[in-house]
C-alpha cells in the first residue's frame, strides 16, 4: 500500500515535470527493482532539473559574451624588482611555515576511468613515470611522504573518485599498502552524479529500471567534501588550505610555499595557478577580471576576435590559461556548504547507451551536465593568480598519442628531470636538436624541486649519451 501510494504521488509528480517515461516499464519490473527505481527517482529535484533543462536547451551565452570584461591581475613566475622579490621571499618563508604546522592538505580529483589510455582501471592507476613506470597515483604519494619528512609535518591526502572507479581505486591503494603512507591520512570518497538527458530534455534510461547519471563534474568536488565528512576530518586535524589538482597531472607541485604564502598574504579564498597560453586557440580555460572579480571563460566561449587579440608585443591579451591546480580553503568550502549553493553546468552532447521507448539498448547522442570548480573562484572574497611554467608545472596525460598524450608527459617529465640537474651544474648529454639524450626519472626523496638538487650535486653520477638515470 505505501509503495503504491508512493507510485502515485510519483507518477503525478513525473507527469507535472514531463518525465513520466521514466515508469514506462514499471509493470515489468521485480519487487526489488520497482523499490531501487522509486528511491532513484525520489533523489530528483525536478524543479531544479527542469531548470537545467531549459538553461541547457536554451544554451544561454555565458558571461564570456559581455562586453565589461579584461585580462585578470597575476604575480608572474618569475618576480622583478627588489620590492616582489622581497614579496616572493616573504611568502615562501610563510608558506614553509604554514606546511610545517599541518595546515596544508593534498586533494586529487581523480574521477576519471583509464579507458583513453588503454587502462581498465582508475587513470590514477596508469604507469607514467620514464623509468620506473611508477603510476600516477604513486608519484603523488611519494611527494606527500617526502613533504612530510622534509617539513615533519602530518600532509594528509583527499582523494575524490567517481562512484565508477570508488571501489576499483580503495582497492588499488590497499594493494599498494596506501605507497608507504599511514592509511589514517588518507581519505577516499565519491563524487555526486547527475542524470543525463535526450535532446529534448527528458531524462535517460539505462534500463527498464536504472536512470543514466554521469559523475556531475569536479565542480562536485566541493560538495562531495562536504557530504563525504571530508571537511569535518579537516577541521579536526586543523587543516586550513586544500592544495587542489586532477589526477592526470604527474608534474604537479602539491605543496608550493610560494603559492601557498601569497594565497596567504593576499588574504584570498581560492587562488590559481596559470600558464601562458601555447596560442589563442590552446583548449585551455581564460582567465579574465569580470565586475571585479575574477573568472575563467571556457575556450569555447572567448569569442575568437578576442582570443586572437594581442597586445603591442605581440603577447596575447588573453594570456592565462587555467590548468586545474589551486589552493581553496577549508573556511571557504564550508560556507558554501551553509546554503544550497550551486555551480553553473556545463553542457556536453555525448554518445549515451541508453534504451529506447521499446526497451532495446541503443547508443545515441545525449547531454551530460558537469560543473566545473573554477566557476567557484568568482564566489571568493578573494582571489590571486600565479603564473607557473609549463616546463615545470603541466603535462595533463590524456591520450596515448599526440597532444597531452601519454608520449608527451613522459618526454616532459625527462625534460624537467634534465633541467633540474644542469641548474645545478650537472652536465645533461644532449642530441644536435637540443632534445636529451637518456632517460632520467628523479623520485621526489631524492628532490622535490631544483633547489634540492643543489644540496645533492655530489650524490649525482656522470650522465652518458643514451644512459639510464634513476636519482631516488
Amino acid at each position: 500500500m505505501r509503495i503504491q501510494k508512493t507510485l502515485e504521488n510519483l507518477r503525478s509528480r513525473l507527469q507535472e515535470h514531463g518525465q513520466s517515461h521514466l515508469l514506462r516499464f514499471w509493470e515489468h519490473l521485480d519487487e526489488g527493482q520497482k523499490q531501487a527505481l522509486l528511491e532513484q527517482i525520489q533523489r530528483l529535484d525536478l524543479p531544479k532539473i527542469d531548470q537545467w533543462v531549459a538553461d541547457s536547451m536554451a544554451e544561454a551565452p555565458h558571461a564570456s559574451m559581455r562586453a565589461d570584461f579584461s585580462p585578470a591581475p597575476f604575480y608572474s613566475a618569475r618576480p622583478s624588482g627588489t620590492e616582489w622579490r622581497s614579496k616572493y621571499a616573504e611568502a615562501v618563508k610563510l608558506g614553509r611555515k604554514t606546511i610545517s604546522a599541518g595546515k596544508v592538505a593534498a586533494f586529487v580529483v581523480a574521477g576519471g576511468q583509464g579507458t583513453r589510455l588503454g587502462l581498465d582501471g582508475p587513470k590514477g592507476d596508469f604507469p607514467i613515470s620514464p623509468v620506473k613506470n611508477r603510476t600516477l597515483f604513486q608519484i603523488f604519494a611519494d611527494a606527500i611522504r617526502a613533504t612530510c619528512q622534509e617539513y615533519q609535518a602530518v600532509c594528509p591526502w583527499y582523494v575524490m573518485t567517481s562512484p565508477l572507479n570508488y571501489s576499483r581505486t580503495v582497492e588499488v591503494f590497499r594493494s599498494s599498502d596506501y605507497y608507504g603512507l599511514d592509511p589514517g591520512n588518507v581519505f577516499i570518497f565519491q563524487q555526486g552524479t547527475l542524470p543525463n538527458f535526450s535532446s529534448q530534455g527528458r531524462i535517460l534510461l539505462a534500463d527498464k529500471a536504472n536512470i543514466v547519471c554521469s559523475p556531475d563534474g569536479h565542480g562536485g568536488s566541493l560538495k562531495a567534501l562536504h557530504q563525504s565528512g571530508s571537511l569535518k576530518d579537516m577541521k579536526k586535524r586543523g587543516v586550513e588550505f586544500l592544495s587542489y589538482w586532477q589526477v592526470d597531472n604527474p608534474l604537479i607541485n602539491i605543496f608550493d610555499p610560494l603559492f601557498i604564502g601569497l594565497h596567504i598574504l593576499d588574504r584570498a579564498e581560492m587562488s590559481s595557478k596559470a600558464v601562458r597560453k601555447a596560442g589563442p586557440g590552446e583548449k585551455v580555460g581564460n582567465f579574465c577580471l569580470i565586475d571585479g572579480k575574477i573568472t575563467v571563460i571556457e575556450y569555447s566561449d572567448l569569442p575568437d576576435k578576442l582570443a586572437q587579440k594581442r597586445q603591442a608585443d605581440g603577447s596575447l591579451v588573453f594570456q592565462l590559461g587555467s590548468i586545474g591546480i589551486h589552493i581553496i580553503n577549508r573556511t571557504f568550502v564550508e560556507k558554501l556548504n551553509t546554503r544550497d549553493f550551486s555551480l553553473p553546468l556545463h553542457r556536453a552532447v555525448k554518445a549515451i547507451p541508453r534504451i529506447d521507448e521499446q526497451g532495446n539498448l541503443v547508443e545515441s547522442d545525449g547531454i551530460k551536465l558537469e560543473s566545473f570548480v573554477f566557476d567557484a573562484i568568482p564566489m571568493a572574497s578573494r582571489s590571486m593568480i600565479l603564473e607557473t611554467l609549463r616546463s615545470e608545472e603541466f603535462a595533463p596525460t590524456k591520450n596515448t598519442t599526440g597532444v597531452d598524450s601519454v608520449e608527451t608527459t613522459r618526454r616532459m617529465m625527462v625534460a624537467r628531470a634534465a633541467a633540474w640537474l644542469e641548474s645545478a651544474g650537472v652536465a645533461v648529454p644532449r642530441k644536435p636538436d637540443g632534445s636529451v639524450d637518456c632517460l632520467i626519472e628523479i623520485a621526489p626523496s631524492f628532490a622535490l624541486d631544483k633547489e634540492d638538487i643543489k644540496a645533492k650535486r655530489d650524490q649525482i653520477p656522470r650522465i652518458r649519451p643514451g644512459e639510464t638515470v634513476y636519482l631516488a
